[in-house]
């Protein structure tokens, strides 16, 4: 299919294409963006109803909570249109789930780091699968990136 500049333009993905394994670790990454911002709401609630030791670290945290939670919804997002960019972001942020969840499970707290551990885990074992790598080829919807 052509544009009327002569470029190809990319087929859209249909929704029955993409691979199980996708839709898990986007789930997964939705489930993990929703719980930064709840650590977010709870940053809040917080900032409002007593005095932080240091005002200036709770509201960084509290933004760098949001921040992060609306990079996980893109790379979730992006994840199932099939970018190839996401595996490696999701990658990245798995392994910090990771090297949380170890200590935590260390320290005794038991539930928390099962909690965090098991998700990651599932994502780093689906981002290799041979479906999710398929799906995840697409590079750019136009030929012009910058």
């Amino acid at each position: 299919m052509a544009g009327e500049t002569g470029e190809a333009t990319p087929e859209p993905l249909p929704t029955g294409a993409r691979p199980a394994g996708a839709k898990v670790i986007a789930a997964i990454l939705l489930v993990e963006a929703l719980g930064l911002l709840a650590a977010a709401g709870w940053y809040l609630y917080g900032l409002l109803t007593s005095t932080p030791t240091s005002l200036g670290g709770a509201v960084f945290t509290m933004v760098f909570l949001v921040v992060l939670a609306i990079w996980l919804l893109a790379v979730s997002y992006n994840l199932l249109r099939g970018y190839r960019w996401t595996r490696s972001a999701a990658l990245v942020f798995q392994l910090f789930m990771i090297v949380i969840a170890i200590p935590t499970l260390s320290a005794g707290v038991v539930i928390v780091g099962v909690a965090l551990l098991l998700p990651a885990a599932a994502v780093v074992l689906l981002l290799f699968t041979k479906p999710v790598v398929a799906h995840t080829t697409r590079t750019a919807d136009s030929p012009k990136v910058l």
